[in-house]
């Protein structure tokens, strides 16, 4: 299995739509609402201008994908990460929270926010990945863990 990566451009809108519905299909069918699920083609063109994303490709395909912004020097947040669910749990997830880490080489802090109820992501990110919840917050009806990875 070859994990690669490869920054989206405009004309990967579609498929990156393709991907997050597939991927975050459960939590609109499970909370009602997901930022992640529905987006148009203008959402996620604006959205590849405003927060760079990279493609992950495993053997090729295109399976998920991950973005990050910078907050503040040396902080940044991961705004998304999602693997459609053929894929998941085979350690994609896991290289990409270390590719983020790699790619922003003068990360100080790494926060993101997640579901609670989420639990199968709450470990994800505790045991796997070295986050630490820090506080709560809600989106509608959903509440959500802000995560904290420091150096």
């Amino acid at each position: 299995m070859t994990i690669e990566y490869r920054k989206a451009e405009a004309e990967d809108a579609q498929m990156l739509i393709n991907i997050y519905n597939a991927a975050f299909y459960s939590d609109y069918k499970r909370f009602g609402a997901c930022p992640g699920y529905g987006k148009t083609l203008g959402m996620m063109e604006a959205s590849i201008r405003e927060h760079p994303k990279y493609i992950i490709l495993c053997d090729r395909k295109p399976v998920g994908c991950v973005s990050c912004k910078m907050l503040e020097t040396s902080v940044y947040e991961i705004t998304c990460l999602c693997i459609v669910p053929e894929y998941q749990g085979k350690g994609l997830g896991t290289q990409a929270v270390r590719f983020v880490k790699a790619l922003y080489e003068d990360w100080l802090k790494i926060t993101l926010v997640t579901p609670v109820e989420k639990k199968e992501n709450v470990k994800f990110y505790t045991e796997k990945c070295g986050f630490r919840i820090v506080s709560a917050e809600t989106d509608g009806n959903v509440e959500l863990a802000r995560f904290v990875a420091e150096r």
